[in-house]
């Protein structure tokens, strides 16, 4: 299978690789079913996170005993160096291994949370200790701010840095990797299908590969979700015209404003399943599923209309979407 250079960390990986986010979903079997199948297709590259619940401990359960064949990253929301190094340390036992070769700053988003990372006892302190201990090999960063990607690409600090990029959501193309390009910054590509919600699989993670560079980290908690994802790279062709001009109008189709399951909002202080609200959402506006969707809400034990208003799911989302407003409207649309 092919591979592709990850930046100056030298790492030779497959460029279709494994996102374990979802891998939370999955019973501990299905888990390992995954794990081993991807391993099995060839798959050597792996990303997860403490914030991932039990996905670092089922890679650890169920593949790290051939930790050879596959590179491994996760990632912390840890901002002080104290926190970090507890994390380090904690993923390190949990995933088996002696040693992790990408450790990331998990979502810096703001300007605040930046200043205390890297300052003098932030997160970064800590990733550089882990690094000359050989805990770590490499240290990374993850946001969907383009902007604070772009400012960490120039501080030197960081070998690899991921963000989310598709057909929907392209300005890394256009102001981030060119810059990484130049530093020899490895690219990791988040939300290669939306979340899920971009259903043109092969088009869209085909539309990924055309950058140059670039390593897709698409979550994967089915068996077949590995050859259908891996089947964009085994027979990678540049798009058509006329495949360019399908994506086109499925991403204006879904627009900027969608939810891409990430989870980051939850748990909801009402106890709304929000990302499964937005899927019904979808499914009852996008599909016309207009008689079971509604019935299927009706059988959710925390309905929309339960939401209070706090807003504290708005200031978990990466992608500051009206979580409130989207609520009120599940809520009337579906009953």
């Amino acid at each position: 299978m092919e591979k592709r250079r990850l930046g100056r960390t030298g790492l030779m990986v497959t460029p279709i690789s494994f996102g374990a986010l979802p891998m939370q979903r999955c019973t501990m079997e299905e888990a390992g079913e995954v794990l081993v199948a991807a391993l099995d297709a060839g798959i050597n590259f792996f990303d997860s996170a403490r914030a991932y619940t039990d996905s670092e401990g089922k890679i650890g359960r169920y593949i790290s005993s051939r930790r050879s064949e596959y590179a491994l990253a996760t990632k912390s929301m840890a901002r002080t160096q104290e926190g970090m190094a507890k994390d380090v340390d904690t993923s390190l036992a949990t995933m088996k291994t002696s040693y992790i070769d990408i450790y990331q700053m998990h979502n810096v988003k703001n300007e605040q949370e930046w200043q205390t990372v890297m300052g003098p006892d932030g997160a970064l302190a800590a990733l550089k200790e882990a690094k000359a201990a050989g805990k770590i090999h490499h240290i990374g960063i993850t946001s969907h701010n383009v902007d604070m990607l772009i400012r960490a690409v120039k501080s030197g600090e960081f070998s690899t840095v991921q963000v989310p990029f598709n057909c929907v959501e392209q300005r890394a193309m256009k102001d981030l990797f060119p810059l990484a390009r130049t530093q020899d910054v490895g690219m990791i590509v988040m939300k290669p299908l939306g979340g899920g919600l971009i259903d043109q699989v092969d088009l869209a993670l085909r539309f990924v590969l055309q950058e140059d560079g670039v390593v897709a980290i698409p979550g994967m908690d089915r068996v077949e979700h590995v050859s259908e994802n891996l089947a964009a790279s085994r027979n990678f062709k540049l798009l058509t015209p006329e495949e360019n001009d399908k994506l086109a109008a499925l991403a204006a189709e879904l627009g900027s404003n969608f939810c891409r399951r990430c989870g980051y909002c939850m748990p909801c202080a009402a106890g709304i399943d929000i990302p499964q609200m937005f899927i019904f959402y979808l499914q009852y506006t996008r599909y016309g599923l207009k008689t079971a969707i509604p019935e299927r809400y009706k059988g959710q034990a925390v309905k929309a209309s339960a939401c209070i208003e706090c807003g504290e799911c708005e200031e978990r989302c990466p992608y500051s979407l009206p979580i409130r407003e989207r609520m009120k409207q599940v809520a009337n649309d579906l009953g």
